[in-house]
């Protein structure tokens, strides 16, 4: 008998690289799609039984295209193909198969599928959606839940997707180098953004999940590209940052400060491996924004305590990204740095020019109350303070920033019973 929990690992394990081939094949979502979910019925039933094939991946190719192929029969009126237990003892066609089906078609159909996912004409929401369904298995319940809307407006947002990408008529040949690249940058900000939207909501289960879902596509993306630099800086990113989870919430579900946070409850495994393809991404000396915030990560992960933290290394390395990838929010974080080694004045000189790029963004009205706040000035901290709560992202963000106001309101209230005594 074969172990039911490598039975389910396999076909998530599978998933990205046989639906992209029967994708390949059939040159439509759902049709594949169905195939590939007939094919896993199909796995489940005969590998406890036989045994699993040497090749997962061309077994459920091949027995998702026969059964696809024998609906469309079936719907065609045509001759039907033979029995399941026939289609599904494929022990001597996988073999040749298998032959077909190398590396290089694994690798062009995967980036495919997710570059499909990722088509411009497809909004960043519509293309995180797709993707999770599409390349992940989730279900638009699991979905829905993540990006905290109803199902039926999720699978309509989904089902929009795919009408826009069978629209669009997307070739299926494989990519040229420069077409790769292309599609290559384009696939890592979706794995990216899909990461950043647990990331931001890390104390909900159902959102923190994607954090993990990100960091299983970067590592199969890793797998198909080893010497893309920008992918090793990625992962390696996406690891350090996950490493924290344990000690980003406190019991309530506040938020921790990075520098507040039990460095005992960071996970030394992902901290490791995140260590080691940064500092293997460095070596091919190509950077890219992705390694850069992964050098930043990295400086925070090496800091045994809070107060070790090299922030003029930080300093530096922002200074970098703005060079390289100019951009407000950039800017912003190296103003944090700033801070630590020059004052709040001068965190604060950096970022009051932000105001007008930044008024609806949330982390900068936090960070320009600290850095008030840190210099006494209250009624301007407090009103920084309040418009940072208006524009909360989470639950956790709102209380983070109440607790500053809170400590304000508590400082004023006690101001005139010192005098009066």
């Amino acid at each position: 008998m074969t172990d039911p929990a490598w039975i389910d690992a396999a076909l998530v394990a599978a998933r990205p690289r046989a639906l992209a081939a029967l994708l390949r094949y059939f040159r439509d979502l759902d049709t594949a799609e169905e195939a590939f979910q007939e094919a896993s019925l199909r796995a489940l039933a005969s590998w406890p039984r036989n045994g699993p094939p040497r090749d997962p991946v061309a077994w459920l190719i091949l027995v998702g295209r026969n059964a696809a192929l024998d609906g469309l029969r079936r719907r065609e009126r045509h001759e039907a193909l033979p029995a399941e237990e026939t289609i599904s003892d494929i022990e001597d066609a996988e073999a040749p198969l298998t032959e077909r089906l190398d590396g290089a078609h694994y690798r062009d159909d995967v980036l495919r599928l997710l570059f499909i996912c990722c088509h411009p004409e497809l909004p960043a929401t519509q293309q995180i959606a797709l993707a999770l369904r599409i390349v992940s298995g989730l279900s638009v319940a699991q979905i829905a839940r993540a990006f905290l809307v109803g199902e039926a407006a999720m699978e309509q947002r989904i089902t929009r997707a795919k009408a826009k990408i069978a629209r669009a008529d997307i070739p299926f040949e494989a990519p040229g180098a420069v077409e790769r690249a292309e599609r290559l940058a384009a696939v890592a900000a979706m794995i990216y953004l899909v990461f950043n939207e647990g990331y931001s909501a890390a104390s909900d289960s159902a959102r923190a999940e994607l954090c993990a879902e990100a960091i299983r596509l970067a590592r199969l993306l890793l797998r198909l590209f080893p010497a893309e630099p920008e992918m090793m800086g990625l992962t390696a990113l996406m690891l350090l940052q996950h490493a924290r989870a344990a000690a980003r919430f406190d019991a309530a579900g506040e938020i921790v400060l990075l520098e507040e946070q039990d460095r005992g409850l960071w996970d030394g495994k992902l901290i490791a491996e995140g260590l080691a393809l940064i500092d293997k991404a460095m070596r091919h000396r190509r950077p890219g924004p992705y390694q850069i915030q992964a050098a930043i990560a990295a400086l925070h992960a090496r800091a045994a305590r809070a107060e070790e933290t090299d922030w003029a290394e930080i300093d530096a390395l922002y200074a970098a990204l703005e060079r390289l990838q100019p951009s407000p929010v950039v800017t912003l974080n190296r103003a944090v740095a700033v801070a630590k080694l020059r004052g709040a004045e001068a965190g604060l000189r950096m970022i009051e020019p932000l105001a007008p790029r930044l008024s609806g963004y949330f982390h900068f009205h936090g960070a320009r109350g600290a850095f008030l706040l840190q210099l006494g000035r209250k009624s301007e901290a407090r009103a920084a303070f309040d418009q940072a709560i208006a524009l909360a992202n989470t639950p956790a963000e709102a209380a983070h920033i109440r607790q500053h106001l809170d400590r304000l309101i508590g400082e004023s209230a006690a101001a005139p019973r010192r005098e009066e005594g």
